[in-house]
């Protein structure tokens, strides 16, 4: 059976989990499994990293820690700015997901906290801080 390497491309079936056991993506509720050349950064360093050295149907459960995953969460990336700033017709709620755009930059961020004149922004990944738990199953070594 043919092990999987960096340079790989490889295709993988996976689910992952957060601590508490909340499932947060997985490949098997798509049509197609997941395809990605390893070590090229498609993937969490960790994620790439539990890939390499498995065998076609072998399976890997791994634990990722931030550092190997979204990274810490950063206070740096979290900002307060004036409800009056957002668009009027928009009804701010926390978990809201906001495409920002400054000049030919744009940011993601996600609301976290809102009161009567304030939103709380968060550009953090939604995953920064989080330890992950991944199923991974390599399916084929396509190359």
């Amino acid at each position: 059976m043919p092990k999987a390497n960096n340079g790989n491309t490889v295709k993988v079936h996976y689910k992952g989990n957060l601590s508490d056991g909340t499932i947060f993506d997985s490949s098997y509720d798509r049509n197609e499994p997941f395809e990605l050349t390893l070590g090229t950064g498609m993937a969490i360093v960790g994620f790439e990293k539990a890939i390499v050295g498995l065998e076609v149907g072998e399976t890997a459960n791994v634990t990722i820690a931030p550092e190997e995953a979204y990274g810490e969460l950063l206070e740096e990336m979290q900002v307060e700015i004036p409800r009056a700033k957002l668009p009027q017709d928009l009804d701010p709620q926390i978990g809201m997901i906001l495409e920002l755009q400054a000049g030919e930059d744009s940011l993601t961020a996600t609301i976290r906290a809102i009161d009567e004149e304030n939103v709380l922004l968060d550009g953090n990944h939604p995953l920064a801080g989080e330890t992950l738990q991944f199923s991974i199953e390599l399916l084929e070594v396509v190359s």
